[in-house]
């Protein structure tokens, strides 16, 4: 397991099932109608059971980019968290700026109920195509950016069904932190 920590909270990466995850909440990889789907969709209705689909035809579906929260049924967490991310078309139809708004939005819904853990899939990266190196850059600096606007968020896993997504996303972290400790480092020279 990979950590960082942001302020009073930690990033964690692991490979894993996002279903099985201990954390209060965990967000779901949602297509818009909100109905259950494939990968991760499809495994945490699975999993959840029918309850969730029931909170989730109440809801009335979910536009790209944004976020909305159900109960987590039988699962281990409190709440599913629901975002929804762009399908990837070439990178030309402002996906970067969608898919970074489904992770602020899932940190948002997060604070809103109180919840002070919350494991990620890598949104949008299985069946709607987003390069996942890409995706894992947007993912982690989004979150990182934005956690510190939410102090009772304390842990943040992120949760990658194989091994080699599980590198992309530590990869990505290591150049994300060693880029920050550099500007940290230019900026104290800077202010001697």
């Amino acid at each position: 397991m990979q950590e960082a920590r942001i302020g009073s909270a930690v990033i964690q990466l692991v490979q894993g099932d996002i279903t099985q995850q201990d954390t209060e909440a965990i967000v779901n990889a949602a297509n818009r109608s909100l109905r259950g789907g494939g990968g991760v969709d499809g495994a945490i209705h699975r999993a959840g059971g029918p309850q969730i689909l029931e909170e989730c035809k109440k809801l009335g579906g979910c536009e790209t980019g944004d976020a909305k929260t159900t109960s987590g049924g039988r699962l281990k967490a409190k709440y599913v968290i629901h975002a929804v991310g762009p399908i990837y078309r070439g990178g030309h139809h402002g996906e970067a700026e969608l898919l970074a708004s489904a992770y602020r939005r899932a940190l948002e819904e997060a604070a809103a109920h109180h919840v002070t853990s919350i494991a990620f899939p890598s949104i949008s990266t299985g069946a709607y195509g987003y390069p996942i190196e890409e995706a894992s850059r947007i993912a982690l600096k989004t979150l990182m950016d934005n956690i510190p606007r939410f102090p009772g968020i304390k842990l943040v896993r992120f949760v990658l069904f194989t091994r080699s997504d599980l590198e992309v996303y530590q990869a990505q972290l290591e150049k994300i932190v060693t880029g920050q400790q550099e500007k940290n480092q230019r900026g104290n020279k800077s202010s001697v």
